[in-house]
């Protein structure tokens, strides 16, 4: 993919955290990268760089088509890069070792559950809370759980029977404070399932109930002035208001779910599927349809499931979906969710959905030839009331200061962009004094004078930089060329940005940001810029030669010989007599050398 096939679909790439594939020939997927910013992170690699790597190259270059799954945090896309990388081994990507996983937190099913970090999940009924891509974030709120909710660390079987029998006695984490002594019956297994419950709503991020607790125990510690211990507690209030234990990739108990999202216009149609796997998004991928018979939503949701699941050869029991469908097979459950993990693993998918469809609409607009330049020009035809679209406009301005060194331009835009080899100067012939709406006249005149005597196609739209008074007089020198009625006309003014029409007194309003007027600005701003330069070069010279016009005997064809070859009075004043000599003779460059020297 080259640096114009890439500005093509530019403009589709949202600026959102999420994760962006490379497809290769036959949608092969080359490299799988996450981003905080999609649009940013996947430009970078279409710039030019001097520096930029072979590697990046080839990539860019093998690239046919790029996919991107939008996610609401980097971490999730952290998440999201880890497990396509690990499930396809895209070409380009590092090789990750499946040995180096995500650490879980552990609510192990047993009497008097246990607490704990892991890395291997096993299906025991335990619950799993993760993953955490941060181990210290993580230790950071096991830490808190610990010193609000002491539970017990050991792997003694605490049954009923043994308990009662005195098999066990308290041991060091009691004595310290970490465990209030289940195992001798110090603590009820109702009493220690509640703070297991507390710990459940911290780590799924349900914090109400918990803060309000540690609230309570702060305000009971500051009464009895234990300032440390209350101090020590708020900080803890911080580490959970501050703690966000969802994530996109939200909870091991999701297994073997598929997710379809929809999205449609008209005859374009966009599926999100995504297939979670212990909780975790192992495939994810954009299929495009094209309606052609009219099909219902729901036929073309169900022609999708159909050919995915045979294709895909995947095992999911449950198949989320944005609406209810008849689907034949009743071995597979399907849920419209309206809350939970499943609903933010849907709302994920629609996202993308709406993004792919946004961009195939694009892609088509392009298709279809329309580029973005005819689609200005049609629009500001549509504004300005015209009955052929603006393909040639050519905007005046003129340019003095207090009256002297009056000039003036005109610039060229075709097609929607400058033709600056059109562009032309205009010195003030006959207009005295600074006389704006006058020197309008003569040079808006001069110019389609010229255009009527070569037979020159004259322009669609005419634009002065200016109110009423320049529009009027350019008005005088088209009616007086008999050309008036074949084409537009029209003046904008420079601080509110108004367009006025000849003849009428109600200027008209385009939307500031319409692409329209932001093309007239660009015009209007085009022809002030080289009316200012075509001024300032030859005040500049003007203001040079005058000095030199000073020295007696020097005529204008020896000043103009002198600034041709050394380009301005400064150098000639630096000068050797030699170096004058050779340019203007002996006998002037002994005037000039000895004029400077004099001086």
């Amino acid at each position: 993919m080259d640096q114009k096939e890439f500005n093509d679909i530019r403009k589709s790439i949202p600026k959102l955290p999420g994760v962006y594939k490379f497809l290769g020939d036959e949608d092969q997927l080359l490299y799988v990268g996450k981003a905080k910013n999609l649009k940013n992170r996947v430009s970078s690699y279409f710039i030019k760089k001097k520096y930029e790597s072979a590697r990046i190259k080839l990539l860019s270059r093998r690239t046919h088509r790029i996919e991107f799954t939008v996610v609401d945090t980097e971490q999730d896309a952290l998440l999201l890069e880890n497990s396509l990388i690990k499930e396809n081994q895209p070409k380009y990507n590092v090789q990750l070792k499946d040995d180096k996983s995500y650490a879980y937190i552990c609510i192990k099913k047993e009497r008097f559950p246990r607490i704990f970090f892991t890395r291997k999940l096993i299906k025991d009924g335990s619950e799993y809370l993760g993953p955490y891509t941060s181990l210290h974030k993580a230790r950071t709120i096991m830490g808190v759980i610990k010193s609000i909710f002491p539970l017990r660390t050991c792997t003694l079987k605490l049954s009923e029977k043994n308990i009662e029998a005195g098999k066990f006695k308290v041991c060091l984490e009691y004595h310290i404070g970490n465990c209030l002594g289940p195992c001798v019956n110090y603590q009820s297994e109702e009493d220690y399932q509640s703070n297991v419950d507390q710990v459940r709503n911290i780590l799924k991020g349900k914090l109400q109930l918990v803060q309000r607790h540690l609230k309570d125990k702060m305000q009971i510690a500051s009464e009895s002035f234990e300032f440390e211990k209350a101090n020590a507690i708020k900080e803890k209030i911080s580490y959970l208001e501050s703690y966000q234990s969802k994530s996109t990739i939200v909870n091991p108990r999701l297994e073997d779910l598929a997710v379809y999202a929809f999205a449609r216009e008209k005859d374009i149609v966009t599926v999100y599927y995504l297939y979670v796997s212990n909780g975790t998004i192992i495939q994810s991928k954009s299929i495009e349809l094209k309606v052609k018979m009219d099909e219902s939503d729901e036929d073309l949701l169900n022609y999708v499931i159909t050919d995915t699941e045979i294709n895909n050869k995947n095992e999911a029991k449950e198949i989320l979906l944005p609406f209810e469908i008849d689907y034949p097979d009743s071995s597979k459950t399907i849920l419209v969710p309206s809350r939970g993990d499943k609903k933010h693993l849907l709302d994920l998918a629609m996202k993308n959905a709406t993004f792919n469809l946004k961009e195939k609409l694009h892609q088509q607009s392009l298709q279809k030839g329309e580029s973005r330049e005819n689609r200005v020009l049609k629009t500001l035809q549509e504004d300005l009331r015209m009955k052929v679209m603006p393909m040639h406009i050519e905007c005046f301005d003129n340019s003095n200061i207090q009256g002297s060194f009056p000039v003036a331009s005109v610039v060229v835009f075709k097609n929607g962009k400058s033709s600056k080899k059109e562009y032309r100067h205009f010195n003030i012939k006959t207009v005295e004094g600074p006389n704006d709406f006058a020197s309008m006249e003569e040079i808006v005149y001069r110019r389609y004078f010229r255009f009527i005597e070569e037979k020159i196609e004259l322009p669609q739209l005419i634009v002065i930089d200016g109110g009423k008074g320049q529009l009027s007089s350019a008005v005088k020198s088209l009616k007086k060329l008999h050309i008036y009625s074949k084409l537009t006309i029209i003046g904008i003014a420079k601080k509110l940005e108004e367009i006025y029409f000849p003849e009428d007194p109600i200027p008209l309003h385009i939307n500031k940001k319409s692409e329209s007027l932001k093309l007239i600005q660009r015009v209007r701003d085009e022809a002030h810029r080289f009316a200012i330069e075509f001024h300032r070069n030859k005040r500049k010279k003007t203001l040079s030669t005058s000095e030199l016009e000073m020295i007696e005997g020097v005529g204008p064809k020896t000043i103009e010989k002198l600034i041709s070859e050394m380009k301005s009075v400064k150098k000639i004043k630096q000068a050797s007599l030699k170096e004058l000599a050779y340019i203007i003779g002996d006998t002037k460059a002994k005037l000039v050398y000895a004029y400077f020297r004099d001086q």
